[in-house]
């Protein structure tokens, strides 16, 4: 059922079967789902059921359950990612101060140009200027920043599972890290 075994990525990840990945395929249809009717989908008994959730839980492979809410219809419609370089030895004052903003749906260290990514909601152009230049920008630790206006939601996975993504071709970097993605070079070159 639920095993550890390192993962590719040098992080232990457990091992699941295919039973478990139906549960939580079920769980990201409908996370209301009752047991009787999850086990009635995944075609295992009611108990069985039950303690699989349970042991996907206290595996912490299942964080929790939450609602999916339209922002828009709350109000909150004007939506954006705020892109932040962090002055080297300010994470810790950084992280605590953002972990204060209500406004934050995210934050998200990555690599590139800048060092952590945050989406923010608003409730309309105003309060998110007020939000990025008064507030973000403000903050000591944040060296350089950049605003993009999300202009539409498409739409947001609750969460991707390993049977989810296809095998794909295999590219190899030529010279460490690029800007662009190649295309292929038999296209038609027009301008």
């Amino acid at each position: 059922m639920i095993e550890a075994e390192p993962g590719s990525s040098g992080r232990s990840a457990p091992a699941i079967d295919e039973i478990a990945y139906d549960i939580l395929r079920t769980l990201r249809q409908n996370g209301r789902v009752s047991i009787a009717a999850l086990a009635q989908e995944v075609g295992i008994s009611r108990a069985s059921a039950y303690s699989r959730v349970e042991a996907l839980t206290r595996a912490g492979i299942i964080t929790g359950f939450t609602a999916e809410v339209d922002m828009a219809k709350l109000g909150l419609g004007v939506s954006a990612l705020v892109f932040c370089t962090i002055q080297p030895q300010r994470w810790t004052s950084f992280l605590a101060a953002v972990s204060d903003l209500p406004d934050l749906e995210s934050v998200r260290i990555m690599t590139g140009e800048h060092d952590v990514m945050l989406t923010v909601r608003s409730i309309d152009m105003e309060s998110m200027q007020s939000l990025a230049i008064g507030t973000i920008a403000a903050l000591p630790e944040v060296t350089k920043m950049e605003t993009v206006i999300v202009l539409g939601e498409v739409f947001r996975r609750p969460y991707v599972l390993p049977g989810d993504i296809p095998p794909r071709e295999r590219f190899s970097v030529d010279k460490g890290l690029m800007r662009f993605t190649r295309t292929d070079q038999n296209r038609d070159k027009r301008v």
